[in-house]
């Protein structure tokens, strides 16, 4: 795998390649590929989320003074949503360096962009370890800032999550919470089931091939139950 060209995109030349390898580097493939010395990237993807959400909590605490706890909450989930994580994983060609199974590398809808996503966040994870903080934030603050403006008008009106939050908060009090009852099927495949929560209420359920796919199937079906559903 030659990652010299990525480096390049992203201005880092890494000091442990294998780290960045592993980013790319999808579970599927290793199910293919027994002789590859290297774990696959969900570890990085993990730690990638957590300097993420950091990362974009200070930028927007820092940058929208004026704004309240639900309005910041909303624009945060705006910007590490996996259409927005997905949409910067594409400009930055992580698709072209990705090691997949050949049956996910045939998937190109949907399914990919939660892996494109994931996988961004486990680039962010490998310059973490790599780089250091300083460079992960620089890395955050080219790919997601520039264009956070645009971002979240974008995303807003999109994201089922954020705009129940911040009804629930504004009329409720409460910030509501997701709770996984399901996950079935093969790691390739699966179907999770999601079970909205305001305090002890039960909303409502939603389902889809990912827990952010069934949390939004979730929050549209609370909102449409709480009569707080406006197109």
């Amino acid at each position: 795998m030659d990652l010299s060209t990525f480096e390049q995109i992203i201005g880092f030349k890494f000091k442990n390649r294998d780290l960045l390898k592993r980013a790319f580097l999808h579970r599927s493939y290793l199910n293919e590929h027994k002789e590859v010395n290297l774990d696959h990237n969900e570890r990085l993807e993990f730690l990638g989320d957590a300097v993420l959400e950091l990362a974009v909590t200070d930028w927007l605490y820092h940058h929208y003074p004026d704004k309240q706890e639900g309005d910041l909450t909303a624009y945060r989930a705006a910007l590490v949503n996996t259409n927005a994580l997905a949409e910067a994983a594409v400009g930055l060609d992580l698709n072209g360096h990705l090691l997949l199974s050949r049956g996910e590398a045939r998937d190109t809808g949907r399914a990919r962009q939660y892996i494109l996503a994931d996988t961004f966040e486990a680039v962010v994870g490998a310059i973490y370890l790599d780089q250091g903080n300083e460079a992960a934030q620089t890395f955050i603050a080219k790919t997601i800032f520039a264009q956070a403006a645009e971002t979240i008008r974008k995303n807003l009106s999109e994201d089922y999550k954020s705009r129940f939050q911040r009804q629930a908060q504004e009329v409720t009090g409460i910030t509501p919470v997701y709770q996984l009852v399901s996950a079935e099927g093969p790691d390739h495949d699966k179907n999770f089931t999601v079970e909205l929560l305001l305090g002890e209420e039960k909303i409502s359920r939603g389902e889809g091939q990912s827990k952010q796919e069934a949390e939004q199937g979730a929050a549209k079906a609370g909102l449409a139950k709480k009569h707080w559903l406006v197109e």
